[in-house]
Formats: structure tokens, sequence, C-alpha cells
């Protein structure tokens, strides 16, 4: 089961092809190859990347 990287909480919904939500946390995840690309949702509704905190081992998915 998918787990997220930032609070480990397995509440996450499916929002697209290859992309979910963190309904925890509320970060949005894609993936790649087998690890996540994480990103906060900005007010405007843009992404900003947090892939710069979590180290590789972190974004791989389990």
């Amino acid at each position: 089961m998918m787990q997220c990287p930032n609070c480990r909480s397995k509440d996450i919904g499916k929002i697209g092809s290859q992309q979910y939500y963190c309904w925890n946390c509320f970060i949005e995840l894609s993936i790649l190859g087998d690890e996540w690309t994480v990103h906060q949702v900005e007010a405007d509704g843009s992404l900003s990347s947090l892939d710069d905190i979590f180290t590789a081992e972190e974004r791989k998915i389990q």
C-alpha cells in the first residue's frame, strides 16, 4: 500500500494518471519510476517542488 513520504499517511487519493493527493498533509504526489515526486499546491494553484527536502530513500514507493 502506498504511503505519503511526508506524513506516512495511507489516506492518498488518485487525482489523475500517476498523480495522487495526500488528504492528511495536502501535498500532491506523482510517480516517476519507483519514486514519488512531491509538490506543494500554492494558493494560486501552481505547484512547488518539495523533492529537495526528501532523500531518494524517503521518496521510494514502498
